[in-house]
């Protein structure tokens, strides 16, 4: 099959399995999260708090490897936490782009160990199936869509701690999620250049 068959085949397989209409639900609901986000910050920033000093205070009375140590945790484990706080929060240091890519390590490396979790609990079959019931429909996305639906968990507000977990579970190919995972990078600096431009 010629490289322009597999694209037109590619493509009608994307529509049949309404790839395009969940990535445009998942891209509005990313760009509406960050809007309201930046939003809301600044209406908190304006008439209620000081939000300068909130950060501020955060960089004086709790250690960097504290806060680093939380995120981690937080990318790991469902992403209990946004990303947004803390890329906040990166920006209020010395050299804002340094942590902020720090951040973004830890958040693949959150999603590595999410990954080997899920591999972990493979191996447990009544913890597998309870589990899967859970996260159903991330996994039957990864199984319909596979790598690009890695991209778009590492892209956009899906939790990527749960798609990285879903990979492990499945057994996805370990060296294609390293590869496609990378865009977490790209998401903290496109979402970095917005909420600098605003804190």
């Amino acid at each position: 099959m010629s490289r322009r068959n597999k694209m037109v085949a590619l493509n009608r397989y994307y529509k049949i399995t309404k790839f395009y209409d969940f990535l445009k639900s998942t891209a509005i609901k990313g760009g509406a999260t960050i809007a309201v986000f930046v939003v809301l910050f600044i209406i908190v920033d304006y008439f209620f708090l000081d939000t300068k000093a909130i950060f501020a205070s955060l960089v004086n009375n709790y250690s960097r490897e504290t806060i680093l140590i939380i995120f981690y945790i937080s990318e790991t484990i469902l992403g209990l936490l946004p990303p947004e706080i803390f890329i906040a929060w990166s920006s209020k240091m010395s050299h804002p782009w340094l942590y902020l890519t720090g951040l973004a390590t830890l958040s693949y490396l959150g999603g590595i160990t999410a990954y080997y979790l899920g591999k972990v609990t493979f191996l447990i079959p009544a913890v597998q199936n309870y589990i899967e019931n859970k996260i159903a429909v991330h996994i039957k996305n990864l199984r319909k869509w596979g790598s690009i639906f890695v991209v778009v968990g590492a892209m956009l507000p899906l939790p990527h701690s749960i798609v990285s977990f879903a990979c492990g579970l499945i057994k996805y190919n370990f060296k294609h999620y390293l590869l496609w995972a990378l865009f977490r990078f790209l998401r903290f600096y496109i979402y970095a250049l917005v909420i600098f431009s605003v804190i």
